[in-house]
């Protein structure tokens, strides 16, 4: 939902902002909506976002709306929503909404808890590599109070959006693979451990390598749960690992990624190997 792109729209501006609307019903004109009296707080959504090359990501999130008397945030056309922006809050921001508006549950006569979900379409083009990072966070809500949304008379529109209530990041989903051997190896013997470190690339779809990153490679000695560290390796020009090691026990292999804002942390699925 794009309260934001309709109010745009509708008003023939490229965006509204809290600080360009004017303070007062009253003073409202036919192409200018009216300061709604709501504001926004307590907004809580997961502090990582991790989107792949197609499926669509949903990241649910939820605030308290306080609206004065005169806001009925029960009319079917009063809308409200919380979404992302990236970098300065403006009117040429990247913006990541949601498919529909918050759904809003009265918690008193003029508090409300809002959720709903911010849905990101990898697919459909909605980032770019450049997007991955961190976001932040806004708010908005709608009142059309009765007017027709083709052809409304502004001054009866009241909009409020705010800007600055979080942070997130949204990230380029992150796999990491790993194989050990020879299987099984002697005693003693030297073991080569590859892998390779790949992201998600937002403008061809595609898992490509991750680059100079550094990786460790972890051992966990079978009948222990706990994995440990033996030395850092870094991912070549295509992502590729590779390192050797002397097999002394049977147990499992795995390469481990710390992740970084853009990317997050990943680690690979244990690789037994049989030392005899």
């Amino acid at each position: 939902m794009r309260i934001r792109a309709t109010v745009a729209a509708v008003s023939g501006a490229l965006a509204l902002s809290a600080l360009a609307v004017p303070a007062a019903h009253a003073t409202g004109d036919s192409g200018t909506p009216y300061t709604l009296n709501v504001g926004f707080s307590n907004v809580s959504l997961a502090k990582a976002i991790k989107v792949g090359t197609t499926s669509k990501v949903s990241a649910s999130y939820s605030f308290t709306l306080t609206h004065g008397s005169d806001v009925d945030i029960t009319a079917d056309d009063f809308e409200t929503d919380a979404f992302l922006y990236k970098g300065t809050y403006s009117d040429t921001s990247p913006e990541l909404y949601g498919d529909g508006p918050a759904t809003c549950t009265a918690t008193s006569s003029t508090t409300a808890t809002c959720k709903g979900t911010v849905d990101i379409h990898p697919a459909d083009g909605d980032l770019t590599n450049a997007s991955a990072g961190s976001w932040n966070i806004a708010a908005e809500a709608i009142a059309f109070n009765g007017q027709n949304p083709d052809d409304p008379d502004l001054s009866k529109v009241g909009y409020k959006d705010q800007s600055g209530l979080g942070t997130t990041l949204v990230q380029r989903y992150s796999k990491l693979t790993v194989d050990a051997g020879p299987e099984p190896v002697g005693k003693g013997k030297t073991l080569t451990v590859t892998g390779k470190l790949s992201r998600a690339n937002w403008e061809d779809n595609q898992y490509h390598g991750y680059t100079n990153q550094p990786v460790k490679l972890q051992f966990r000695k079978a009948g222990s749960t706990t994995y440990t560290t033996l030395k850092t390796v870094y991912s070549d020009s295509y992502g590729n690992l590779k390192t050797t090691t002397t097999a002394n026990y049977d147990g499992y292999w795995r390469f481990s990624f710390a992740g970084t804002s853009t990317t997050p942390a990943v680690s690979a699925t244990g690789d037994y190997v049989d030392v005899r």
